[in-house]
């Protein structure tokens, strides 16, 4: 799986909230993910949390104030920042921030950052009106100054009992935003990758939609590889039950024709546009205005083709040169090699990846997919059944290969 957090070191300072709990779960799943997490913790955060919490979630040492102090007290701060990837405060109370705004640092966590060279991010986390106080806001207008990415706070029940602005983000939140931020530098840093997902949704009435069986994983995989390379995204997505990966402009659609329109309008100065959707083929030629009822008998439904997207994504760019790659799949249950050739060539294609749907472990709301990638050079290049996450790195590492230039 791509993965900006794999060997990368984290500073995770915690600071005295009751959403400390919160930064056990990060902790937990930010190691999970593969990084080194060092936690430093406030005075004030062991009244909530303890660093058995999080030694016990990441095997690794958690540091208090008591550590300023220990044969190794006058360097611990430098030992911590040197060579830290990125830090995230998680909890940042108002007390923090305004600490941070003002260069005081009379506890490990603030004397810590002082020292960071890597990238700062900070979740705020207070409760009644002190988010909205002008001294909280004028600290956090510094820290945006300085360059402190600041995640949340969310609206929503305090621990007070009011409701208001000040709950600490959730932590998939939270990785979402640290995730986006590491890739940054990726080997797509300054293309535009476009990626579709999802089955659309044909209407017959104003209740039932002739669609199909695609979940959108594969499509909402290959969006975060590519974010995960340091693309700028677009997902148009039919209707999924997925939540779209932090950092990518999502474009929303039901039918085949309104997928056709936002592709078209998106394809300009694209790099890479990989079509996952399962667009329908077919849809009612004249859907009815009110629902079908049983009582009526059955109905007959006229059915006509809908528009080709990857046809018209051809005609586009034999005049204007964009995208620079086009990538299709090919979904099938029969003669699979052969159709997938077919398209490939029919609609102009630089690669196009071909699935079995009837295998096991491949295709339709699977986790998992065994997919075929063919070249217009005739290349066939056969994968091992694979995650549909390690199906989209393996589709985008040999597409960076390929990019013209």
């Amino acid at each position: 799986m791509s993965n900006p957090f794999l060997n990368r070191r984290i500073l995770l300072g915690v600071s005295g909230s009751i959403a400390a709990y919160k930064s056990a779960e990060l902790a937990s799943r930010l190691t999970q993910m593969g990084a080194f997490v060092d936690v430093i913790l406030t005075q004030s955060a062991l009244q909530f949390v303890t660093p058995l919490t999080f030694q016990s979630v990441t095997s690794r040492r958690a540091y208090v104030d008591a550590d300023l102090w220990g044969s190794e007290g006058h360097v611990q701060h430098i030992g911590l920042a040197k060579g830290a990837d990125q830090m995230i405060i998680a909890p940042a109370t108002a007390n923090t921030m305004a600490k941070l705004a003002h260069g005081l640092a009379d506890n490990l966590l603030t004397v810590t950052a002082l020292a960071l060279s890597c990238p700062l991010l900070a979740a705020p986390a207070m409760d009644g009106g002190m988010y909205t106080h002008p001294a909280t806001q004028e600290n956090l207008e510094i820290l945006r100054q300085r360059g402190v990415l600041l995640l949340g706070p969310a609206e929503g029940h305090l621990a007070s009992g009011m409701s208001g602005t000040g709950r600490m983000l959730e932590p998939h939140e939270l990785l979402g935003h640290m995730r986006f931020a590491l890739s940054r530098n990726g080997r797509l840093a300054g293309m535009k990758v476009v990626v579709t997902a999802g089955g659309t949704q044909e209407p017959l009435d104003p209740v039932r939609v002739l669609t199909n069986r695609s979940s959108g994983k594969q499509g909402y995989a290959l969006a975060q590889s590519a974010l995960d390379l340091g693309a700028e995204v677009i997902l148009i997505t039919a209707p999924t039950h997925l939540s779209a990966p932090f950092g990518v402009r999502l474009v929303e659609v039901k039918t085949a024709g309104d997928m056709q329109a936002a592709v078209l309008n998106s394809i300009t100065d694209t790099d890479i546009l990989v079509m996952a959707a399962a667009v329908a083929d077919f849809r009612s030629a004249a859907p009815s205005t009110h629902k079908l009822k049983k009582g009526s008998g059955v109905p007959k439904i006229d059915l006509e083709a809908t528009p080709d997207i990857l046809q018209s994504v051809a005609q586009t760019r034999a005049v204007s040169g964009w995208p620079r790659l086009v990538v299709g799949f090919a979904a099938e249950s029969q003669d699979l090699l052969a159709n997938a050739r077919l398209k490939l060539d029919r609609k102009k294609l630089d690669l196009i990846v071909a699935n079995d749907i009837s295998a096991a472990g491949s295709g339709f709301e699977s986790d998992t997919n065994q997919v075929s990638l063919i070249y217009p050079d005739g290349m066939l290049e056969n994968l091992p059944l694979l995650s549909k996450e390690g199906v989209a790195d393996a589709i985008f590492e040999r597409l960076v290969d390929r990019l013209p230039g």
